[in-house]
């Protein structure tokens, strides 16, 4: 950025917490049980960063499949067991919000109860649970710039002002739609260094895979010691 960065929006899923690869598992095997075979290449193209209303819309139109009201109450009910085995913070990601200098919040397409428990059970709600927010709290989610848009109106920071930190197309496309500058984190367990280039729409002005060195890039982020 020509300026230094007034806010920090950081994601959720897949940026502060490892659990994007969790998710993913949880929802071909509970679609499984439906009898709707998918794999996590399907996840990951058509479900990451998105909510749960976009997940029925698409088995609706790819499968012609309406999901059973009961499905999203087990789907999430397995999905919080899951996590409570097995969900991680992401490394680096405590020590760097340690050291921040600028004001931070956190922008999730996750429900509430289910960004709730995650960012508890890695130790992070008490941090940052007054400064997040999700996509029940606007009209449009990702890739809708609505979500990040708000989010900045809620901080008092101008668009231009924010770094959005993400993992998704669908997140990327949003930051670039509410004219912020966003970077990609590929260090969760879903991606990695051979994750292919973003389209044009979805391109972030970098890539980073480990929070350890976030400061590297913006030194005058960071506190002073």
């Amino acid at each position: 950025m020509s300026v230094s960065p007034e806010l920090l929006i950081l994601d959720c899923d897949g940026v502060l917490i490892d659990s994007e690869i969790i998710s993913a598992q949880m929802l071909v095997a509970e679609l499984a049980q439906l009898g709707v075979e998918i794999d996590l290449a399907y996840v990951a193209r058509h479900f990451l960063g998105r909510s749960y209303p976009t997940v029925m819309a698409t088995i609706r139109a790819d499968f012609g499949l309406d999901l059973p009201p009961e499905f999203e109450t087990g789907y999430r009910e397995a999905l919080l067991a899951a996590f409570r085995r097995d969900l991680r913070i992401m490394p680096g990601v405590a020590g760097m919000l340690d050291k921040l200098a600028a004001p931070v919040c956190v922008a999730t397409s996750s429900s509430p109860r289910r960004v709730e428990t995650s960012l508890r059970l890695v130790g992070l709600w008490d941090r940052l649970g007054a400064v997040t927010f999700t996509a029940s709290e606007v009209a449009q989610g990702k890739p809708a710039p609505d979500l990040f848009l708000h989010a900045a109106a809620r901080m008092g920071v101008a668009p231009a002002a924010c770094l959005v930190i993400e993992d998704s197309l669908t997140g990327l496309r949003a930051a670039n739609a509410a004219g912020m500058e966003v970077w990609r984190f590929i260090g969760g367990s879903h991606m990695g260094s051979d994750t292919p280039e973003e389209p044009e729409d979805a391109r972030p002005a970098r890539r980073f895979d480990d929070f350890s060195r976030f400061f590297d890039m913006v030194p005058e982020l960071r506190r002073p010691q």
